[in-house]
């Protein structure tokens, strides 16, 4: 766990010290991210400062609902204003990412910026291309180290209702409202000081896991019923799905959120994956739990990243060109696999 007071001084002195602050996150921006780059701004303007932002693609709709986030500029249908703001930025905070690739196609405007350029993230392995890398891997969520930050550049608890809503949605959304991920004692206490300073815990639990589509609650079951296999001597599970079902069901983004951790619930399942066919590439969001790693997994067969127990990749390919190709490779990590679910099971 990184020492934060030398960061909290570095950080508020360039906040001061800019006229033009800009935040951006990554591409198909989850709950954290945004949370984490509303939480930010919210301190931000409360010092008498501006700061904008901008989100490499669309938000999910489920997210629609958080304040301020109409001021977000998508940089995807809006990318001439959100090259002006990249060109007028004179300072880039970069949030719940580790390498400039996730920020899409703002990503070379971004990098030839003059800005100074800071980085806020709690993903492994942290690309050094910014100015100050504020990485802590011990975070349930980049939204809970916003948290830390701010009070230690506000010198106390940072008491506004929306800082503490859009960290709330962070650690929330990350955790799955704490049913997989990475949280500690630190997590829970946060969550509580949160609670006690008024987050409303039952209108943010119904905006962001009670606000599905029917099409979305079929699209499910389909996917349960229909495109799940399951390989009990490998402990592994995973879901499949066409560009056709997703057509079938009127799939919008997001629909297919949390899929994925469904499958964990299995007795003896430690790794689970879910596939979803795109225009000539396959998306892959990978579950895992106890000691497998499905970051390895994912970086060794999928381009991806993420955390140990959740992460994600995407290949090029038809959907049963990709599912070969991990039918092919999941064998080679049956040792990590059958350890990980001995420990499990105790």
């Amino acid at each position: 766990m990184p020492e934060l007071g030398k960061y909290t001084k570095e950080l508020k002195k360039l906040i001061e010290d800019s006229g033009h602050i800009l935040l951006i996150c990554h591409i198909n921006p989850d709950g954290d991210a945004i949370g984490a780059m509303l939480a930010l701004r919210r301190w931000i303007i409360s010092r008498g400062k501006e700061a904008r932002m901008i989100s490499p693609n669309a938000l999910q709709k489920f997210l629609l609902w958080m304040n301020d986030v109409d001021q977000i500029v998508d940089f995807h249908h809006n990318t001439g204003e959100g090259t002006r703001l990249i060109n007028e930025a004179d300072l880039i905070i970069m949030v719940d990412f580790n390498t400039t690739s996730r920020m899409g196609k703002a990503e070379p405007l971004v990098t030839a910026s003059a800005a100074k350029k800071v980085m806020i993230d709690h993903h492994p392995d942290p690309a050094t291309f910014a100015d100050i890398v504020i990485s802590d891997v011990s975070r349930s969520s980049t939204s809970e180290l916003v948290y830390f930050l701010v009070n230690g550049m506000e010198g106390s608890e940072f008491n506004d209702s929306e800082f503490i809503t859009a960290v709330y949605v962070g650690i929330i959304t990350d955790t799955g409202n704490f049913e997989h991920g990475y949280y500690t004692g630190d997590t829970m206490r946060t969550v509580g000081h949160l609670l006690d300073m008024g987050v409303d815990k039952e209108k943010v639990y119904n905006h962001v896991f009670c606000n599905f589509s029917p099409d979305r609650i079929r699209l499910k079951g389909f996917s349960l019923h229909s495109r799940m296999v399951v390989h009990p001597e490998l402990h592994t599970a995973y879901i499949w799905l066409t560009r056709e079902d997703l057509e079938k069901f009127n799939h919008v983004k997001g629909d297919t959120e949390g899929f994925a951790n469904v499958l964990l619930t299995m007795n003896g399942i430690v790794l689970s994956v879910l596939f979803v066919e795109r225009s000539g590439f396959v998306k892959m969001s990978l579950r895992s739990k106890g000691s497998f790693n499905a970051n390895e997994l994912s970086r060794k067969c999928f381009n991806g990243g993420g955390h140990r127990n959740a992460a994600g990749g995407e290949m090029k390919g038809t959907i049963h060109e990709v599912v070969s190709h991990f039918e092919n490779t999941l064998p080679s990590f049956s040792r990590e696999l059958k350890e990980a679910a001995e420990e499990m099971l105790g």
